[in-house]
């Protein structure tokens, strides 16, 4: 940031700490893939640093030759080296790959879309406020005569999930019926602590988390440094929890907005890195089979309106949200520690003094009673508790 000619904009609503935060995230990303649209070549590009002319030529393979190295190309040969193999390989078509000759990257981008996933492997659905997308695979697994189980899970207890959503008894009853199985107050980065899950070790070939969120926090916006810590420990143990439970070859899709500062794009990407999950393609929500099901906050206001009654999510636009696209790709070797994120202390936040974070109560009493509401909500997320 030193080297570049940037400085905070001394007139901006935010303090210049809270710009300086922003603009470290953002030259952080730019180190790796855009969170726009990417197809497989462009991520596998981005993964193994290849030149544009290696991607163009990767771009103009078949579908054959083009899985084929997507597969087995590790640096440790030159890529032209393992394209004239595969391409020259006739062995490669055991005649039961679909459209061999048809160009590699339209073929593969289609099947991400159409969501032609793992027919005998199990679906696990997390997060699902109104359980509607959950509902909506369901239907199109049974419609492509799929035997994997389908696990659909909300966060909340269907307590309340009966009160914030008053056909979510019919939305059940249909799910059962086609014979998915539906648990309440699943929290996606403790599913091993979940006697529920027991047993089902590398079980799911299929994994669904749409548009995570650690949650709001009164007097803070999302991408504050003082909890912006709880998104990206979100998707650093969602992915850690998921490799206990997805099988080899598994396929992970986050859908997210490209431009959203709680959970951002690099914090999925990171977080899938960490726990080997390799990132494939990203491309638009819209042009995915599983779009049109009925969008929710996740929260209170769900009770009263929705995102399609007209209403938006702040700074998410439909254009611009994506689906992120991993497989699960063990080394079969030890993996690093998931790198945690920790809360402010409380001497961080009873010496804030600037930006929202100055919202805090002036006065000594009341500022240091709501510094530990705040240190103790801090704390709940850390130890693992249910935050509604």
């Amino acid at each position: 940031l030193a080297k570049t000619r940037w400085s905070p904009n001394p007139t901006h609503p935010r303090s210049p700490a809270e710009q300086v935060y922003e603009q470290l995230t953002r030259l952080r990303e730019r180190k790796g893939p855009p969170g726009g649209p990417l197809d497989c070549v462009g991520a596998f590009g981005h993964r193994f640093h290849l030149s544009a002319s290696e991607d163009e030529m990767l771009a103009k393979l078949n579908h054959k030759t083009l899985r084929h190295v997507l597969k087995e190309f590790d640096g440790e040969k030159p890529l032209a080296e393992v394209v004239d193999d595969a391409a020259n390989n006739d062995m490669l078509d055991d005649g039961e790959l679909a459209v061999p000759d048809k160009p590699g990257l339209f073929v593969l981008g289609r099947s991400q879309c159409l969501e032609l996933i793992d027919p005998f492997g199990d679906a696990l659905v997390l997060g699902d406020a109104n359980l509607t997308f959950s509902l909506l695979l369901a239907e199109h697994r049974k419609s492509l005569h799929h035997t994997g189980r389908t696990i659909a899970t909300t966060f909340e207890k269907e307590e309340t999930l009966r009160e914030r959503y008053p056909e979510i008894g019919e939305t059940i009853k249909q799910l059962n019926e086609l014979g998915a199985e539906v648990f309440d107050n699943v929290d996606c980065t403790r599913l091993a602590v979940d006697p529920r899950f027991q047993g089902m070790e590398e079980k799911f070939g299929a994994v669904y988390y749409n548009f995570p969120h650690a949650g709001v926090v009164s007097g803070f916006f999302d991408g504050h440094p003082f909890v912006r810590w709880r998104h990206i420990n979100l998707m650093t143990l969602f992915f850690r929890a998921l490799r206990a439970f997805v099988k080899p070859g598994g396929c992970v899709k986050v859908a997210s907005n490209s431009g959203a500062t709680g959970v951002r794009y690099s914090d999925i990407i990171g977080g899938a890195l960490a726990s080997e999950f390799v990132h494939d393609e990203t491309f638009p929500f819209l042009e995915w089979q599983l779009s049109r099901y009925r969008r929710s906050y996740g929260d209170r206001r769900d009770q009263s309106k929705r995102p399609d009654d007209g209403e938006v999510y702040n700074a998410q636009r439909a254009h611009s949200d994506m689906v992120y696209c991993f497989t699960y790709k063990p080394s079969g070797g030890s993996v690093a520690a998931a790198g945690i994120h920790f809360p402010p202390t409380k001497e961080e936040l009873i010496a804030s003094n600037e930006g929202r974070a100055g919202r805090l109560p002036s006065g000594n009493i009341a500022r240091k009673k709501r510094v530990e509401e705040l240190y103790e909500l801090f704390l709940s997320y850390v130890q693992g508790v249910h935050v509604g």
